[in-house]
């Protein structure tokens, strides 16, 4: 059975993304801002630096934004 065939009859199977991601998707958006300081959380960093483009909130290059303010 193909790929295509498989969703069509397990519609389930064809979505890929988790619950908690779906909802963390429809909770934070790309909207400009670019910096720890304009972020509310550390889960919100963290869409925006995987996310949105130009975010300087990793300086060290280490997958962990913001670890002064938010991801300690």
């Amino acid at each position: 059975m193909s790929a295509r065939e498989a969703a069509a009859h397990y519609p389930a199977a064809a979505t890929h993304a988790s619950p908690s991601a779906a909802s963390e998707t429809k909770q934070f958006s790309c909207d400009g801002r670019t910096h720890c300081s304009q972020m509310r959380s550390c889960a919100e960093a963290t869409y925006f630096v995987q996310h949105c483009p130009n975010t300087e909130m990793d300086g060290n290059s280490d997958g962990v934004p913001c670890e002064r303010q938010w991801c300690q």
